[in-house]
């Protein structure tokens, strides 16, 4: 069978102040709460979010110095950056139950390191990672755009600049490809929450400049294919109009459907989560591949036991757009990184209150920072791949 490079292709994101990323938000704020004040805390917490309440639920173990109300305090502090202080959804009157618990002593003996056992997974599972050239970030073209429209509508409505439009929003960009390259948006989808006082025309006019100025030039769809707020009303938004929880936007968080995805939800977990840092570091392996120039595409996946620290098994596909002979690319990976959870951690440094900023618009594709925030997204294997391979 012949497959087609010309095809349409779509990718969806959805902004902060969605009901599920609110939750993830909050969930990472948790997360960073217990690193801050201990870097070996064990967090897993979930978040539940409806009109005017939270819940959070989960295993911790941590500092006995961070209490409930230390809990409480930053998941307000989460709703109010996003910037909810709404009638149905406010940060400062929302009823927040908390029900996290210590960690199961049965999972903390299999992760553990005692003796000569190093520590192991946190779980068992499977772990993608994804680069390609369609982007300045090695990221997917329709996922990259879709994620570039609301985080600009973002910072002008935290700047002030957009008061009559709300934190609930949701983009969806179809991308037409020609011999396997993205070429223009065959079609552009931004739904916004807004204020009463305008309708449907006006929201159109309000966003239209953000997709033009997230697009590439002469990308922008015909205007029988831009839809804004289809339903034609979207005041009430966030968890007011839809519960949210964590983890229900894991291709979202990462490749936009352009790459596989092992199942594991991010938000809420500290790095000893496989779910979390071994998909990070096959992003990190993938993007290097791709930077070094040895692939125009490359997948990658790790899968891990609960309690073993070793991973059984790392897989490299790179679509015949290689440019070296990568076959023994696998080994080469694991010789160059430790890929046990500890070896993760530790090249990655990601035992850092670093995670509440992945909350939303993606995991991938960020600016690595001085403080380590994004540190899966460095391209230092680069010079050392390029040795190796003579490129």
């Amino acid at each position: 069978m012949t497959v087609s490079n010309n095809f349409l292709f779509t990718s969806e994101s959805v902004g902060e102040g969605h009901p599920d990323k609110v939750c993830d938000r909050i969930s990472d704020a948790v997360v960073d709460l217990f690193l801050a004040a201990d870097p070996h805390s064990r967090v897993a917490v979930e978040t539940l979010a409806t009109t005017n309440r939270v819940v959070m639920a989960g295993e911790i173990r941590g500092p006995a110095s961070i209490t409930p109300a230390d809990m409480e305090r930053v998941a307000r502090d989460a709703i109010r950056e996003i910037g909810y202080a709404q009638r149905g959804f406010h940060w400062q009157w929302a009823d927040i139950q908390n029900y996290v618990h210590p960690q199961s002593i049965d999972i903390a003996v299999g992760v553990d390191a005692s003796g000569n056992k190093d520590e192991g997974a946190g779980d068992q599972g499977i772990m993608f990672g994804y680069a390609c050239r369609e982007t300045p970030t090695y990221m997917p073209a329709p996922i990259y755009y879709a994620h570039k429209i609301l985080r600009l509508i973002s910072e002008d409505r935290h700047a002030g600049k957009l008061p009559l439009l709300g934190p609930d929003a949701k983009s969806q960009v179809t991308l037409e490809y020609i011999d396997g390259k993205p070429v223009r948006a065959a079609s552009v989808v931004v739904s916004t929450q807004h204020d009463e006082t305008i309708d449907q025309a006006e929201v159109r006019e309000l966003v239209r400049p953000f997709v033009i100025k997230a697009l590439p030039e002469n990308w922008m769809c015909d205007d029988k294919d831009f839809y804004v707020n289809p339903t034609g009303r979207f005041v009430i938004g966030g968890p007011d109009g839809d519960a949210g929880l964590p983890g229900r936007k894991i291709i979202v968080d990462t490749y936009g459907g352009a790459a596989p995805h092992g199942g594991g939800a991010f938000s809420g977990k500290d790095p000893t989560k496989v779910d979390r840092s071994a998909a990070y570091m096959a992003r990190y392996l993938a993007k290097n591949v791709v930077a070094a120039g040895i692939a125009d595409r490359c997948t990658l996946q790790l899968a891990y036991a609960i309690g073993v620290s070793e991973p059984l098994a790392l897989y490299v596909n790179t679509h015949d757009t290689h440019h070296v002979d990568d076959a023994n690319l696998p080994q080469i990976l694991r010789d160059m990184v430790k890929l046990s959870p500890r070896g993760i951690r530790e090249h990655l440094q990601l035992n850092r209150p670093i995670y509440k900023k992945t909350s939303s618009f993606g995991h991938f594709g960020r600016e690595p920072e001085d403080d380590g925030h994004f540190s899966w997204e460095r391209l230092d294997l680069v010079s050392e791949l390029k040795s190796l391979y003579k490129l």
